[in-house]
């Protein structure tokens, strides 16, 4: 059998936890042969819902999960970790300015990033779910000097996963027959879910989407808003925001990032924007298309890119910088 790795889950008595938790636990994501040690961190006050949580992950008798370690400290939390899935935050609450959460949220990032400097393995992957996911990923990984800045990386799958989903119902296909959306810039209503490189498959041949779908004025209009406005949509007929699509997304994030994507495919994350080819300022968190080898993502450079598109990216990269600013302030960088 193989040696355990290490998983922490922050936010782990949350409800993307309880959602995600399973998954992990069964092998859905390191693999089905890859023992698992759970480390499962949240505030104090959440203590006793955790622990109903590790009961239940006992009660499902999984093979693969060798431990369960559930705690309030990051010092036991951060120990030698493997793989880190910062999914707890502070949620954005009614009437609370975007800066009063970005001001709540760098305290908690810059604590995580310093733990996972002290105590993590210097190859740990980690993946911030947690919003606004790509400046608290940013706020992490400087705050944790020594890892390597490309193992840092948001979660932009859900967007990607809503986009595909998207055209694959208005063309009457499976998810599966569409491939090759990207989703540019920030997890937020300004990122850009862009379809001109994205192939339909319909029928058994190979299509390009604007010709799949036939609806230019549905891609660069309704299609973008729904998927920009899917979160706020969830929340408005859930009541709660969404769960298991995020628990979902994060386990592919993660799956890719462990086993590598398709030949000839990519898929969407935010990761550090240096040295791009697509003129992203430098040092953001930004969703670009990746490609996955060796636990080694490289952006797909050189896809052209039209005026269209161009303005769309700009915009959600200014998004980013103005919240990198406030960020940086509270850091007192």
């Amino acid at each position: 059998m193989a040696e355990p790795i290490r998983v922490l889950v922050t936010g782990a008595a949350g409800q993307i936890a309880y959602s995600l938790l399973y998954s992990i636990a069964k092998g859905d994501v390191f693999g089905k042969d890859q023992p698992i040690i759970l480390l499962l961190l949240d505030i104090t006050a959440m203590l006793p819902v955790l622990e109903g949580v590790v009961m239940e992950l006992q009660d499902c008798a999984l093979p693969l999960l060798i431990e369960i370690v559930p705690t309030d400290k990051e010092a036991v939390a951060f120990q030698d970790l493997d793989a880190a899935i910062l999914v707890g935050s502070m949620p954005r609450r009614e009437g609370m300015e975007r800066k009063d959460l970005l001001k709540a949220n760098v305290a908690i990032f810059k604590s995580q990033g310093a733990a996972l400097e002290k105590y993590a393995k210097k190859t740990v992957k980690v993946l911030v779910v947690g919003n606004p996911a790509n400046t608290n990923c940013l706020i992490a990984a400087k705050s944790a000097p020594s890892i390597p800045k490309e193992n840092f990386s948001c979660l932009t799958r859900l967007d990607h996963n809503r986009a595909r989903s998207q055209v694959a119902m208005r063309c009457g296909v499976p998810a599966t027959h569409v491939k090759n959306v990207i989703i540019w810039g920030n997890h937020s209503s300004t990122q850009y879910p862009d379809v001109h490189h994205c192939l339909v498959n319909m029928s058994g041949s190979e299509l390009a989407c604007f010709d799949a779908v036939n609806d230019d004025a549905w891609l660069k209009g309704d299609f973008i808003l729904t998927v920009q406005q899917r979160g706020a949509a969830v929340i408005k007929a859930r009541k709660l925001s969404s769960a298991m699509s995020a628990a979902k997304a994060i386990c592919d994030h993660m799956r890719d990032i462990w086993t590598g994507t398709p030949e000839g495919e990519f898929i969407s994350m935010g990761v550090y924007s240096s040295g791009n080819s697509y003129g992203v300022p430098e040092d953001l968190i930004y969703s670009f298309p990746v490609q996955i080898k060796d636990k080694t993502w490289k952006i797909v450079d050189g896809l052209p890119i039209n005026p269209f598109s161009k303005s769309k990216m700009e915009t959600t990269a200014a998004e980013l910088m103005e919240e990198r600013e406030t960020a940086l302030e509270f850091l007192g960088v």
